[in-house]
């Protein structure tokens, strides 16, 4: 169950990258709070800091949980890799943005260094 924990907290992580990338703090601090319903952009405008804050919670949670049966060195190293291939996923898929063979190469490395970590870490401890 750890490592379905493990997995769901990168899920969380990469959320919480986005929620970061949209955040625009100057906008949250300036937002008419008299008028919040008359328009929708106050609302969009508090949805990023909104999924910051849940997301990130949700990723404490999941990973506390995970390294509690998962040595941390390893939860770390697999929690930081799926959400890093996974904002990549994001990046090409939804926001279109560029890729090369090598990046694709050194991205399959880090996914065999993680199935690796996993296969080692599941050996040791059973």
């Amino acid at each position: 169950m750890a490592w379905l924990y493990l997995f769901i907290a990168s899920l969380f992580e990469i959320g919480w990258t986005f929620s970061i990338k949209f955040l625009e703090v100057k906008k949250v601090v300036n937002i008419p709070w008299r008028h919040f319903f008359d328009s929708k952009e106050p609302i969009t405008t508090l949805l990023p800091l909104l999924g910051y804050i849940f997301l990130g919670i949700g990723n404490i949670i999941f990973f506390s949980m995970a390294i509690k049966q998962i040595p941390a060195s390893t939860a770390m190293a697999v929690w930081i890799g799926v959400a890093l291939i996974g904002v990549k996923i994001v990046d090409v898929t939804v926001f279109k943005q560029g890729y090369g063979f090598w990046e694709l190469f050194f991205f399959g490395v880090i996914l065999v260094g993680l199935i690796g970590l996993k296969a080692v870490t599941q050996n040791n401890h059973h």
